[in-house]
């Protein structure tokens, strides 16, 4: 495989790609051998990063419920192996759970591998890296993924002779957990008595099982999540009967593993509604988002979500800034700082974006207690930046407790959030080469013809946003740019019934006559 080839894995600060056939027109590209040299190159730029030899790091390797996952992760003990370096084997595994394996005393990792693909398609699969001070940033990928390539082109050294990948001989035992090299622990039950820790730690009152009377039913939609209720919410005495898909399965046979996803969140409605539980709780594969349901079928997602954890934070954290993504709503700011007294940072997209800015807010004096984005993604100051889908539902299942004690409940928490009225995302497709630069000007003419017209042009840190106040149109929208693919994205909001088929009309003057640019959807 080229270099390019290799380079093409990279998705942001993650590496995706397709490890299984079984799907029309996608072939394998996450093939054992690259693993090996990925896993490799990580050794290497780990060492050179803290400064030691790579006989002196300790590197945790977990995985999601993926089918391809075990394989995965052998070729990476493959790939680790040759440079001595102490692996620990965590099995299945939570994304956030890996980060805190380099946190935990009892574990001390210098670096860690989830090898997760998030929500994509069965076939897929792919790795998050972790050091000590959180995940690897693009360009971290980046060189790794050089070096991995360079060493796919030279050959990664064997751990033993030639031996091929997966199968059973000497060469491959130093993946077992009888080799001093090589060993397994349970990590899942280490973090999942932090998380109990935490709960504990947030309550307002004391008891053996804090959460006794209280019905929460979980949806791990077969992901790697499924140890929230039975390890985390159980013991201390929830009610998890209403939970489902809680058995990891990678074929995803029930619904895709996405808080995101229609037919998720319906699901996760369906079991809160028919158990008549206190509170749902919707994972992805790895457990990196959440989101969550009301007693009554109520969906907190996106706004929902990101204001839940504000109002929750808000008594701790009085007159901070909380930092979203860049398709946050104008209903979300007036409940943030009219409401709650806080500052609200619309900023872009990506939740590594979020998250870097958040910390660079909190490094300059300026307190920062949540980075959130409207998928799910909730990254915490008091959390190592982390954005970590169980300890999220740790502070709601911590509010409902408390709640509960003195006789409330927590949707009182976002009861003053302005209804959602109207929404639509639009994609546009653009053709031709150099979608950028095209796309480029596509902002800069719509920008400039919505000034023109007298819109009000709020500061946006990414696309061009207009906020619209008139008796004519109320709401707002967002036109960007996708970073990787040849779409420029419209969300549209009106805060009026039926206003959105005005908003519409308002996009399509405003980006006619573009030749390259489909907009049909605005029909």
């Amino acid at each position: 495989m080229t270099e390019h080839n290799v380079l093409k894995l990279q998705n942001g600060s993650d590496i995706r790609g397709v490890a299984l056939e079984g799907v029309d027109g996608e072939h394998v590209n996450l093939t054992p051998d690259v693993c090996r040299s990925i896993g490799a190159a990580f050794a290497s730029w780990l060492a050179a990063k803290i400064g030691r030899n790579t006989e002196a790091l300790v590197i945790g390797i977990g995985r999601d419920s993926r089918l391809s996952g075990e394989a995965l992760e052998q070729a990476l003990v493959e790939g680790l192996a040759p440079q001595q370096v102490t692996i620990v084997r965590c099995s299945l595994a939570t994304t956030p759970a890996m980060f805190m394996g380099t946190v935990f005393e009892e574990t001390n990792f210098d670096g860690s591998i989830m090898i997760t693909a998030s929500h994509l398609p069965f076939n897929r699969n792919g790795f998050k890296f972790f050091d000590k001070s959180g995940g690897l940033e693009r360009s971290d990928i980046t060189e790794i993924l050089r070096a991995a390539a360079a060493l796919h082109h030279s050959g990664v050294p064997e751990i033993a002779g030639d031996t091929p990948a997966y199968t059973e001989s000497p060469a491959v035992q130093v993946g077992h957990a009888s080799s001093p090299q090589c060993r397994s622990f349970d990590l899942i039950a280490l973090y999942s008595e932090h998380l109990r820790n935490a709960i504990r730690k947030g309550l307002n009152f004391q008891a053996e099982k804090p959460l006794a009377g209280l019905k929460i039913a979980v949806d791990a939609g077969n992901g790697a999540g499924g140890f929230f209720a039975e390890q985390v919410l159980k013991p201390l005495g929830a009610d998890i009967s209403g939970s489902r898909f809680l058995e990891p399965d990678g074929t995803f046979p029930n619904h895709i593993p996405n808080p995101e996803n229609k037919a998720a969140m319906e699901a996760a409605q369906a079991a809160v509604i028919q158990s008549g539980s206190d509170l749902g709780l919707i994972f992805d594969t790895d457990v990196d988002r959440m989101s969550a349901v009301l007693s009554d079928g109520t969906e907190v997602n996106r706004d929902a979500i990101i204001a839940m954890t504000a109002a929750i934070l808000a008594p701790a954290y009085p007159h901070s800034t909380i930092v979203t993504d860049s398709v946050t709503s104008d209903r979300l700011t007036f409940f943030l700082e009219r409401e709650l007294g806080l500052t609200h940072l619309r900023y872009m997209r990506g939740y590594k974006n979020v998250i870097n800015k958040c910390r660079e807010l909190n490094e300059h004096g300026i307190t920062s207690p949540l980075a959130m984005e409207t998928s799910g993604h909730g990254a915490l100051k008091e959390n190592y930046y982390l954005d970590d889908g169980a300890f999220l539902a740790v502070k709601l299942v911590t509010a409902l407790a408390n709640a509960k004690h003195t006789g409330k409940n927590i949707e009182s928490l976002i009861e003053k959030l302005p209804p959602l009225v109207e929404e639509a995302e639009l994609r546009f497709k653009i053709g031709g080469e150099d979608f950028k630069d095209y796309g480029t000007a596509v902002l800069q003419t719509f920008k400039e013809r919505a000034e023109k017209a007298g819109f009000e042009l709020p500061q946006s840190y990414e696309g061009v946003r207009i906020s619209f106040n008139s008796a004519e149109a109320q709401g707002w929208m967002l036109l960007r740019l996708s970073l990787h693919d040849p779409v420029m994205p419209l969300n549209i909001e009106s805060t009026r019934k039926g206003g959105l088929a005005k908003l519409k009309a308002i996009a399509r003057t405003l980006l006619d006559g573009f030749d390259r640019l489909d907009i049909s959807p605005l029909n």
